[in-house]
């Protein structure tokens, strides 16, 4: 039954994600950029509600009012699995900025929504040329009143299992003096990282409060994020088997 769920969920993914990538890459580039936003969110929106519905995978979400309205923050999230990259995009504020692999800007229908709403893709192969990237690119983002969002471990950490921090995100924020918000969650414990079954339950998404960067260095900074991150990541449930 879990594969079953699993399968028609996927479905959904796919038809979803073929109408809003459609809408965003004709008449999105039409649009304001907020309202394109607001229909990426709409995407991240009906797929949480959908994986809830069909799956019966649901989240709580703690720490909500540590995100502040109407300052641009830069969001260092923890990666376990699909579903953040989903979730995430209709749980924030609309008008986000996300550090990606410039591969995702080619896939068909979906590269080019993702083109609409102006990520900061990056060769992840290119080492100071992609850190350069994110602080140039970044600041201008910022500057923009965006958010922008980092998995600083660069790709999916299977739950109970950590990697290093990359520290293009505490870069980023020392040279920018932008604050930090961490996020934490068990999603990689419902939502396998390279799984297609979504199992039952009730993913667990902490919020942290907000660290300011103004005269640290990149090194102090990816410390305090990875030390809370991780801190926080012990005291959620995490299934490994």
């Amino acid at each position: 039954m879990v594969l079953f769920r699993s399968i028609v969920f996927f479905l959904f993914l796919m038809l979803s994600t073929l109408f809003f990538g459609v809408l965003l890459a004709t008449v999105g580039w039409l649009l304001p950029y907020r309202w394109r936003c607001l229909i990426a969110n709409a995407w991240g929106r009906s797929n949480t509600f959908m994986l809830g519905l069909i799956c019966g995978l649901r989240y709580t979400l703690e720490g909500a009012g540590n995100l502040p309205p109407e300052e641009s923050v830069i969001i260092l999230s923890k990666h376990q699995s699909a579903w953040e990259t989903i979730s995430l995009r209709g749980l924030l504020p609309p008008e986000q900025a996300w550090v990606l692999k410039r591969e995702l800007m080619w896939v068909p229908v979906f590269g080019w929504a993702l083109a609409a709403v102006q990520p900061i893709a990056i060769d992840r192969s290119a080492g100071r040329r992609a850190a350069k990237q994110i602080i140039e690119t970044g600041i201008r983002r910022l500057e923009q009143g965006r958010n922008v969002i980092i998995f600083p471990e660069g790709t999916r950490v299977a739950s109970g299992e950590r990697k290093k921090y990359g520290v293009g995100g505490a870069l980023l924020a020392a040279q920018s003096g932008y604050p930090v918000i961490p996020i934490a969650h068990n999603a990689g414990s419902f939502w396998r990282r390279r799984g297609l079954k979504k199992y039952p339950g009730t993913i667990q998404v902490v919020i942290g409060p907000r660290i300011e960067t103004a005269g640290k260095s990149a090194a102090r900074i990816n410390r305090e994020v990875e030390g809370w991150i991780e801190a926080t990541m012990a005291r959620l449930p995490q299934r490994t088997a």
